[in-house]
């Protein structure tokens, strides 16, 4: 079965991302068409990026970036869950993705985004634009929480609306298509 990781962007004290990613998860796990993990950058707690040689060389250096490469190398394909920080998206997201190059090509990236009124797009946007240098497909479908907060009840739990759950399905039938497809271009390299 295809690997589908989605990654946590949020780092912070007090994040609410998490729940996020969790919901997100569940969706994908009960749809059944990925082997799903769920990795929280604020637990995985990569330095900035210490390694020497440029990422392409895959010439590794540090024990973290090598478990990193090996986590994501086994991916198909990823759901990124991030917030919006001053028009665009956490940089511990950013530094993750640098680590690496050759291991994120190839492969089709959801993007679910929240924040305030721009539900995240903006962040998703400058994504979906630093996706494509990796050579990845950043999808088209995506799922966006304006005012996310207000859909956290007070026991913690994160509760969308029924359109938002309906979006992450499209969007998930769009990622096992692209995985599909990416698998035969990956093969030709």
């Amino acid at each position: 079965m295809d690997q589908l990781k989605i990654i946590s962007a949020t780092v912070r004290p007090g994040r609410k991302g998490p729940l996020v990613a969790e919901w997100i998860t569940e969706i994908a796990r009960k749809a059944g068409t990925f082997e799903v993990e769920l990795i929280d950058l604020g637990l995985l707690n990569l330095p900035l990026m210490d390694e020497i040689n440029h990422p392409a060389m895959q010439k590794y250096d540090h024990e973290h970036t090598k478990q990193w490469s090996a986590k994501i190398e086994q991916a198909d394909a990823f759901i990124f869950v991030t917030g919006e920080y001053d028009f665009g998206y956490p940089s511990p997201l950013r530094n993750a993705l640098e680590f690496l190059y050759k291991e994120w090509n190839y492969k089709a990236a959801g993007i679910v985004s929240y924040g305030g009124i721009s539900a995240g797009t903006r962040a998703a946007n400058a994504l979906k634009n630093d996706l494509s240098t990796f050579k990845m497909v950043p999808l088209y479908e995506a799922v966006n929480f304006s005012f996310f907060t207000e859909l956290i009840n007070e026991d913690d739990v994160f509760v969308p609306h029924e359109r938002s759950e309906k979006a992450a399905q499209a969007m998930l039938k769009e990622l096992v298509r692209w995985t599909k497809g990416l698998k035969l271009i990956k093969a030709d390299v």
